[in-house]
């Protein structure tokens, strides 16, 4: 069996190997299995409720999985950093199938929710792993001519997750929605232990518990803030602020402890780094506004456009489409040119300006004005998504590679969380105003949760009623893009500031590679 180091081609030339080609398969499975499983777990979550019972912890079961992710993303990527990606990636694989088996056999909601978690510690584990392996594998200059291939997977999640989930839950039953990862993970598994052959590292460092306890308790705080506040309790509630004050003291906490130790599992030296700093806040920001976005725009189309809730995945499509092209495009030119400060620029740019125009929607608004809104929007997206982890990973050392991707997922993923929780407060409180100046306050107190009425129960309500309804949500949706638009402008303006670095892996780097930080791939 011949070695084959698995650099990018240089200027001079020559093929990705095979072998490489192989991994990037490997890795686009898990990335796969960690965006589509809760895209498929919403679709089934009627039947699983109607089967377990439990309907007032019905949002711990998405809650438990996206707690156990977020507060776990950095602690792979360390982990990743200490001790090898492979072993530790595959191992956060083997978790998140575990978890999938145990929900899949759940009896009750208890177990499905700790099972949920278990399986969310597995995923935070998937996405810093495939970032980091690729960051390993194809230097920063390569790396954008596979950025539509990540794009392409996001695609195919937010697409088929639905669709897949329902045809599932209708024909197999619900508990397949967890099982179906089985055979996908086995497949990305036999890959990966194949193929990939990375570097062997072994460090005599001490893993920083203590750290790592205030991280999680920090970033558990936060999540908690925004999946309660507004809902479960008010905002000035003495829980919120409990949990407000507990998030700013523990990671308080968590920044003088990680000053101290010889090995942080989140090395503050990183964020010394302009470009590092300026691209986590983009990153927050896009996923803020993409997170919150997409949230809102199936139910206006459901809702207002009248459109089905089964095909809510195809309504996305204009965005999708737009953002999988724009990703290819930008990718292959920051490959060829080595710039990449204008596609971050222009991402922010178009981000708010389909916001805007997402705004402008009303009852009148057509599918194909929606459509083509959209397609503004994911465009930006297009630009940014994968560009700003490309910037973040030539930010820092390669030693700091997992640290460095789980930190860009992590704030990515936390303003995901603050902008669903803040546009929803902001959707909610809209739709309850609108309703009680059409139809008075009863009628704005009765459908103070109409946020989640669908398509059935919208056509059985009065004549009047409905159509005030409609109007609340849409003023609702202006309210929310209109927010979102603004609050991208600070993104666009962060852009600015970059400074476009070379990447490595360029005709100016030297053609040799450090034996420590090449990945080195067996061919078959």
């Amino acid at each position: 069996m011949a070695a084959t180091q698995a650099t990018a081609p240089t200027e001079h030339g020559g093929k990705q190997p095979a072998s490489v080609r192989v991994v990037l398969f490997a890795l686009m499975i898990a990335m796969l299995l960690a965006m589509l499983d809760n895209m498929i777990v919403g679709t089934a979550m009627p039947t699983i409720v109607g089967e377990l019972g439990g309907l007032d912890h019905l949002s711990w079961v998405v809650t438990a999985y996206t707690l156990a992710t977020a507060a776990s993303t950095p602690i792979w990527g360390k982990l990743g950093d200490m001790y090898g990606r492979k072993g530790v990636f595959l191992a956060s694989i083997v978790l998140f199938l575990i978890g999938s088996a145990l929900s899949g056999m759940a009896q009750d909601m208890g177990q499905l929710i700790a099972f949920r978690a278990v399986q969310g510690l597995g995923a935070g584990g998937l996405m810093v792993g495939v970032m980091a392996i690729i960051g390993d594998l194809i230097p920063p200059r390569e790396r954008g001519k596979y950025q539509g291939m990540m794009a392409g997977v996001m695609a195919v999640a937010m697409i088929g997750g639905p669709l897949v989930g329902g045809t599932i839950t209708d024909h197999l039953g619900w508990r397949w929605s967890f099982y179906i990862n089985l055979p996908l993970g086995a497949i990305a598994l036999a890959m990966v232990t194949a193929v990939l052959h990375l570097p062997k590292k072994r460090t005599q460092a001490r893993i920083d518990y203590v750290g790592a306890a205030l991280l999680t308790i920090g970033i558990t705080a936060l999540v908690l803030i925004t999946t309660w506040g507004g809902t479960e309790y008010d905002w000035a509630s003495a829980q919120i602020v409990g949990l407000g004050a507990l998030g700013v003291v523990s990671l308080a906490a968590f920044v003088l402890v990680e000053r101290k130790v010889s090995e942080p599992v989140l090395p503050l030296h990183i964020f010394r780094n302009g470009n590092f700093s300026l691209v986590t806040l983009i990153g927050f920001l896009v996923g803020f506004v993409m997170f919150g976005s997409m949230t809102f725009l199936p139910l206006f189309q459901q809702s207002v456009q009248g459109a089905s809730a089964t095909n809510s995945g195809l309504l996305l499509l204009p965005m999708l489409l737009a953002m999988m092209t724009v990703s290819l495009i930008a990718g292959r030119i920051t490959t060829t040119s080595g710039r990449y400060k204008i596609f971050v620029v222009g991402g922010g740019a178009l981000i708010t300006a389909g916001l805007f125009l997402l705004s402008l929607m009303d009852t009148g608004t057509s599918r194909f004005t929606s459509g083509a809104y959209m397609a503004v929007l994911g465009a930006g997206m297009g630009f940014l998504m994968q560009t700003t982890m490309l910037i973040a990973q030539n930010s820092v050392e390669m030693k700091d590679m997992g640290v460095g991707s789980s930190s860009a997922t992590l704030f990515r993923t936390i303003g995901g969380s603050f902008g669903v929780a803040i546009f929803g407060a902001l959707f909610t409180h809209q739709v309850q105003n609108t309703m009680t100046e059409r139809v008075g306050a009863a009628g704005g107190k009765a459908m103070a949760g109409g946020a989640q009425l669908d398509p059935k129960g919208l056509s059985q309500l009065p004549a009047q009623l409905k159509d005030a309804y409609l109007h609340a949500v849409a003023d609702g949706t202006h309210l929310v893009f209109l927010w979102g638009a603004t609050i991208s402008v600070i993104g666009f303006a962060a852009a600015w500031f970059l400074k476009e670095v070379p990447l490595r892996g360029g005709p100016a780097q030297p053609a040799d590679v450090e034996p420590q930080d090449a990945a080195v791939v067996h061919a078959a």
